[in-house]
């Protein structure tokens, strides 16, 4: 990955974590004066007329008013929550597909709370039943993740991005665990 494509963690005026934007972006920012760097990542950022420190976080200028945060509810943020693990056997894998545990014929909705990861071999044994009428057990009962910045970039802090700890409000052995 070149220098310019590298993740920049963009904050809010109030050091709130806002998004993560490339080297490019963030260098365009900076350039019209709309943020200000507040870490550096090591790299050099060079053009034609000048060379700079490639940035590693930021701090716009100005706030953004933005609604809270919310994980949406999709097949990539189940495998997530679930850390790609069935969660009837404990198989781990890439290939897992998605289980209702209140089957949705039954009256079950398509929400965090009965959606689970689940391979194919126990998905199928289930079937349209319920967990009890299966005799299968959960590994943990599903639950609607939270909208905290430690979970929103948890997948930056499992890459090693070590100076956005402390703006995460993660500190190293946590990450280090992860």
């Amino acid at each position: 990955m070149s220098v310019v494509d590298a993740n920049v963690l963009v904050l809010n005026l109030d050091y709130q974590p806002l998004n993560v934007c490339n080297v490019r972006r963030a260098v365009v920012l900076l350039s019209k004066e709309k943020a200000v760097v507040v870490e550096n990542n090591g790299g050099i950022v060079t053009s034609e007329r000048t060379s700079f420190a490639s940035p590693s976080v930021i701090r716009l200028a100005y706030h953004i008013k933005r609604p809270r945060p919310v994980v949406k509810m999709t097949r990539k943020e189940v495998l997530v929550r679930d850390d790609h693990t069935c969660q009837y056997c404990g198989r781990r894998g890439h290939d897992l597909t998605l289980d209702h545990v209140t089957p949705r014929h039954r009256g079950g909705q398509h929400t965090w709370e009965n959606v689970v990861a689940a391979c194919k071999g126990c998905n199928h044994r289930k079937g349209g039943r319920t967990v009890s009428e299966s005799s299968m057990k959960l590994l943990r009962q599903p639950f609607r993740p939270p909208a905290t910045p430690s979970y929103l970039f948890s997948s930056y802090i499992r890459g090693g991005e070590r100076k956005w700890f402390k703006f995460l409000g993660v500190d190293d052995s946590a990450a280090a665990a992860s």
